[in-house]
């Protein structure tokens, strides 16, 4: 049984959830709109936000390793308010381009740090049900908030992106400062036993330490798809005549598809340490995304989307597991396991701009990245083949 005050940290994961994404997800559309930005500028952008996240992250759980959790949680929602109400009020690109470096950086304090206290395994759930409840509920967040934001925005007006993640934040605190002085006690005392974390997967040490370093490895690549098909969307939804509103919508499935592994993987433990998974869905990783960029038609476009959440799930979920389980501190692996998914928010996007760069007259360039994909997989496979010869 989730304790009360877990089940309310939940809450504040899956509110984060939809405020960032209605934010970061749309900032392309908003830069697009107001100061003309095409492909080359928003990738520059998301590289921006990747290079940022990989830095915030590594010291954000370091910050709540040593520091306390929630105390990071509440600094990080303050800082984003912060830089969210710079971004409304000030509409000039050297001040946009800050608000959301400021941005980037107070994430950056909250998800190790929720990461750290939805694994804490004090309340007798298993590893497995605390991550996969938090998996599922930031990603059920984010399916729902990239499918109704297209609306929203042309309902409530491109300014939206940032007053109304102003009041989802402003909730957060409402919900957390309460608990500050009763969780920062618990984490005073908090003692976390790793032989209840380690009897479940039954994994020795060289071997867990194998899967949990191709699952580092593995996440980051799965992010340079993500992160450079994101600020592609505006495009591609413009070559397929789809509206704001549509493109929410349609461009929305994969996120579906990611939520509905995530639930899958929790209710199925089969996979734990399992190559065999995390090597397909590298597979279909490359082929959902170059599908995605190659789509003729709103139906290419869903079944490459299928692809693509499916396989991004199985990576996010496998890197996340494997950075938790056995750890004590969880705190720093978190914050690890998010500065791997900044280093592939700065790379796919650094890359596809580097591209447009040297080839402007590239039709599509997001495509070059698909090479990266297949060079991530030839690493995986290099790295699977080391770990068999170490378990024999």
């Amino acid at each position: 049984m989730i304790q009360k005050s877990k089940k309310l940290f939940y809450l504040v994961e899956g509110l984060n959830s939809f405020a960032v994404v209605y934010y970061t997800n749309y900032i392309f559309f908003f830069m697009k709109h107001e100061f003309g930005f095409g492909d080359f500028e928003n990738l520059l952008l998301a590289a921006l936000n990747g290079f940022v996240y990989a830095i915030g992250s590594w010291q954000g759980g370091k910050f709540a390793q040593k520091f306390g959790n929630v105390k990071s949680i509440a600094i990080g929602i303050c800082g984003i308010i912060t830089a969210l109400l710079f971004g409304l009020l000030f509409n000039k690109l050297p001040v946009q381009l800050f608000a959301y470096i400021v941005y980037t950086f107070s994430v950056c304090m909250i998800w190790p740090a929720l990461e750290a206290i939805v694994s804490d395994e004090s309340d007798g759930c298993t590893l497995s049900t605390m991550v996969g409840v938090y998996n599922v509920t930031w990603a059920g967040a984010s399916a729902i908030a990239y499918f109704v934001t297209g609306y929203l925005l042309e309902t409530l007006g491109m300014k939206s992106i940032y007053w109304l993640p102003v009041l989802i934040h402003a909730c957060q605190l409402g919900v957390i400062l309460p608990l500050a002085v009763r969780a920062r006690k618990k984490e005073k005392v908090r003692i976390i036993k790793v032989v209840e974390i380690t009897t479940k997967d039954h994994a020795p040490p060289l071997y867990a330490k194998r899967f949990l370093h191709m699952a580092w490895v593995a996440n980051p690549f799965s992010y340079i798809a993500i992160s450079t098909m994101l600020p592609l969307i505006p495009s591609i939804s413009h070559k397929l005549g789809l509206s704001t509103t549509l493109a929410g919508i349609t461009c929305s499935i994969w996120m579906f598809a990611r939520l509905i592994t995530f639930v899958t993987l929790w209710k199925w433990n089969g996979w734990h340490y399992r190559f065999r998974w995390l090597a397909g869905s590298f597979v279909t990783l490359a082929a959902g995304y170059t599908g995605m960029l190659l789509a003729e038609n709103v139906m290419q476009l869903i079944a490459a989307q299928m692809l693509f959440g499916v396989s991004t799930g199985v990576i996010y979920y496998s890197s996340l597991y494997y950075s938790m389980h056995g750890s004590e501190e969880k705190g720093k692996h978190g914050g690890l396991h998010e500065a791997m998914i900044g280093c592939g928010l700065f790379t796919g996007p650094a890359f596809g701009a580097v591209c447009i760069f040297l080839v402007p007259s590239t039709q599509n360039s997001g495509l070059p990245v698909s090479a990266l994909l297949i060079t991530g997989l030839c690493a995986i496979g290099w790295m699977g083949r080391f770990r068999v010869k170490s378990k024999k």
